[in-house]
């Protein structure tokens, strides 16, 4: 027998004095108002003979009594069993909800509290709880999976610092400049790593400083093809970019830096996924009030089940094709952290496997100049 305690324990009290009251009630409406009347009904009759009256009197009182003690004892009987059964189902539905609640906080996210019936309330509780639960469970995944990452992130510029360093001290390795330019762009490279997650950190936060000022569309994609051309060059990718007319002279209100990042960050990713012969397009478009930045590609392209996951921190598409091409899964985190920070948005398409991709950064317009239409 489960032993009733708490809420359950109070809400069977609660009942209890509620069914002790009515019955009080009743009692003093049978035993003194119920007489009273019944003996002004047969005053008003004028009955021939008082015994008459005072026998009808003593039945009224008899009768009334017998039945309404029956009846009363009846109603507290099964309004204790109700509120028994209920109490019971309530405190049933509670210890699993705690049950489930410390299984969570001990670290079992696979807990979850089952639906009971109990009205609509405690549905939306059991439903909002389980959802809870499975974001922490996909939390701990993500901050399990990001850890990991992570690690591997620093150890391989730990690594060949290491080596060229312990190289160097045993007298096998020059400190020339190209050993000082390896080393420098390891350093490098963990500075950015570093970076970035600080950047990620504090815009998921609301900190992230933002400069802003007015800025040429046009300008922006020019210097973003510039600084990439060279990096696709090498790669054997050609690097497009193009600006329609509506977009051609209009501004935003956004910090250089930042956008440049974007649009590097983005370039990166595409030409990563992108093989040699292949193709990548920047381009710029006035769609209403907002300007859309888009970076189309060629290459691998994405399946369906890991678009939801694409700007989360450290989270890969193909883990082991990024690792080796030096993506740190981070990149694309830090361009959704930027431009939601600038009040934009970004997102990503693809129709599939091997037929490309294409992500869209959508930023408000500050403004175009009275030429443009």
């Amino acid at each position: 027998m489960t032993r009733l305690s708490g809420l359950a324990a109070r809400l069977l009290a609660a009942t209890a004095v509620v069914v002790f009251v009515g019955w009080v009630t009743a009692w003093v409406v049978v035993a003194v108002i119920g007489p009273a009347i019944f003996h002004d009904h047969l005053v008003q009759g004028r009955p021939s003979e008082p015994a008459v009256v005072q026998h009808a009197e003593e039945a009224f009182q008899s009768a009334s009594a017998l039945s309404w003690a029956g009846a009363l004892l009846v109603a507290a009987i099964a309004s204790v069993v109700v509120s028994l059964f209920l109490a019971r189902r309530v405190n049933h539905s509670l210890t699993a909800a705690s049950d489930a609640a410390r299984a969570v906080a001990a670290g079992d996210h696979s807990a979850r509290v089952p639906e009971v019936g109990l009205g609509r309330e405690f549905d939306e509780l059991a439903q909002a709880f389980n959802a809870m639960a499975a974001d922490l469970a996909e939390v701990e995944v993500t901050r399990t999976r990001m850890l990991g990452d992570l690690a591997h992130e620093m150890r391989t510029p730990l690594a060949v610092l290491d080596g060229y360093l312990e190289a160097i001290l045993d007298g096998v390795q020059d400190a020339d400049e190209e050993t000082i330019a390896i080393l420098r762009d390891q350093v490098s490279r963990l500075s950015r790593l570093g970076e970035d997650i600080a950047l990620v950190t504090t815009a998921h936060e609301g900190v992230l400083a933002v400069h802003r000022r007015e800025l040429d569309v046009a300008d922006q994609l020019a210097a973003a093809h510039a600084a990439s051309r060279s990096r696709f060059d090498e790669h054997d990718v050609r690097l497009l970019w193009a600006v329609s007319a509506a977009a051609s002279e209009a501004r935003v209100l956004a910090d250089p830096d930042r956008l440049a990042q974007v649009l590097t960050n983005l370039l990166d990713n595409a030409l990563r996924h992108t093989p040699a012969g292949g193709e990548v397009t920047l381009t710029a478009d006035q769609e209403g009030p907002d300007i859309v930045l888009r970076v189309t590609d060629n290459g691998a392209g994405i399946t369906a089940e890991h678009m939801p996951h694409l700007f989360d921190r450290f989270y890969r598409v193909d883990a082991a094709r990024d690792r080796a091409h030096g993506g740190s899964g981070i990149g694309l985190a830090v361009v959704d952290a930027i431009v939601r920070a600038h009040g934009g948005m970004v997102s990503a398409s693809s129709p599939g496997p091997g037929q490309g991709a294409a992500f869209t950064v959508t930023l408000p317009a500050l403004r175009s100049r009275p030429d443009v239409q």
